[in-house]
C-alpha cells in the first residue's frame, strides 16, 4: 500500500508546483511522488483557495513559457 500524504503536504505540492518554475515532474521526482499523482492533486484543488488567482496566472505564464522553449 501507498504512502498516505496529509492535505497539507497536497497542498503545499500544488503551490510549488504552481509557483516554482520547475516542470511538474521535477517537483513530483523531488517530493516522491507519482507524476499523475501530482497532476491529479493540482486538478483537484486548482479552483480552490489553495491557489490564488495570482499563483494561476503565474502557472499559465510558466507553462506558456516552458512550451515556447520547447518549439
Amino acid at each position: 500500500m501507498g504512502t498516505v500524504r496529509t492535505d497539507e503536504f497536497r497542498k503545499d505540492a500544488v503551490r510549488i508546483a504552481l509557483t516554482s518554475g520547475l516542470s511538474r515532474r521535477q517537483v513530483a521526482d523531488d517530493l516522491g511522488v507519482g507524476l499523475s499523482t501530482l497532476n491529479k492533486w493540482v486538478n483537484a484543488l486548482w479552483d480552490t483557495d489553495v491557489v490564488s488567482a495570482e499563483d494561476r496566472e503565474l502557472a499559465r505564464e510558466n507553462e506558456r513559457l516552458r512550451r515556447g522553449a520547447v518549439a
